[in-house]
């Protein structure tokens, strides 16, 4: 058998990705037995654990951005996962025989995750209602499987162990994860146009007054017709008495007087009727 290479081959060229992990698991390695070999408080030991951190922020990065598009920014995911390792480091057992990337990831990510359960929510929620809302969820999805339909609140409660008022509480408080800005379009392609807040309704100050308008109706029938547009030209139109003056075509001093008739006129028809 001929044992030659043949020229024409092409060498192997080690993989540079395991080439690299096999780098970062050594230096991992080397790290935390400085790390135990250190004493406690010491520069030595401070020194490990920041080159520790610093050499795993990629992994960091890593998890952080499955997390992406979920509406919080990618820089405040990195903190949050940086928690994560930094408790990860404080905790790993290298006698444990595990490697450290397998370790910190599951903690990584469960920071992230605590960090949308606590803070990712619009109005705050109590972790009470946030656990259970994440408890019907998954009870939801298994018994959907079971019967072949979505599972009613009362097979829910007996599920979880816990009351129908509960569950429906639990399920209503997913509404407050994510809320409608008052800035968005009010329709889809209205944007630069009606927003969310220009279709909501406000308090109409006149509707106080209806009544008041209702009760002084028959009292302006009563009055003589240029009594009446003095009285609705003072007091509903808001003009003047010399703007009054002007619009009927007589003084200012005879729309006082005109005024003040009217009014005790209406003032004496009102107290006749509450006798």
């Amino acid at each position: 058998m001929d044992t030659t290479a043949d020229p024409s081959a092409t060498p192997e060229v080690p993989d540079a990705r395991a080439t690299a992990r096999s780098a970062t698991r050594a230096a991992t390695q080397a790290l935390f037995e400085r790390l135990l070999a250190a004493e406690e408080g010491s520069a030595e030991r401070s020194d490990a654990r920041d080159q520790l951190i610093e050499l795993h922020l990629p992994l960091v990065h890593h998890c952080a951005r499955r997390f992406r598009n979920r509406g919080e920014p990618l820089e405040d995911l990195v903190q949050v996962g940086t928690i994560g390792l930094l408790k990860a480091v404080d905790r790993f057992d290298l006698e444990r025989g595990v490697e450290f990337s397998t370790y910190a990831t599951p903690t990584i990510v469960g920071e992230i995750k605590r960090h949308f359960r606590d803070k990712g929510w619009a109005i705050r929620v109590p972790r009470r209602l946030q656990e259970l809302r994440q408890q019907i969820s998954a009870v939801t999805s298994e018994m959907s499987q079971e019967l072949g339909r979505s599972p009613t609140p009362t097979e829910l409660a007996q599920r979880l162990d816990c009351t129908v008022d509960e569950v429906i509480e639990g399920i209503e408080s997913g509404n407050a994860y994510q809320t409608l800005s008052l800035d968005r379009p009010d329709a889809p392609g209205d944007e630069g146009t009606l927003t969310l807040a220009d279709s909501l309704g406000a308090e109409d100050d006149a509707l106080a007054n209806v009544e008041i308008r209702a009760s002084l109706e028959p009292l302006l029938d009563r009055l003589e017709p240029r009594e009446r547009r003095i009285v609705l030209l003072r007091f509903f139109g808001g003009m003047t008495q010399s703007q009054i003056a002007n619009d009927v075509g007589v003084s200012q001093m005879h729309v006082s007087r005109l005024l003040s008739r009217s009014l005790a006129q209406m003032r004496e028809v009102m107290e006749e009727s509450t006798v």
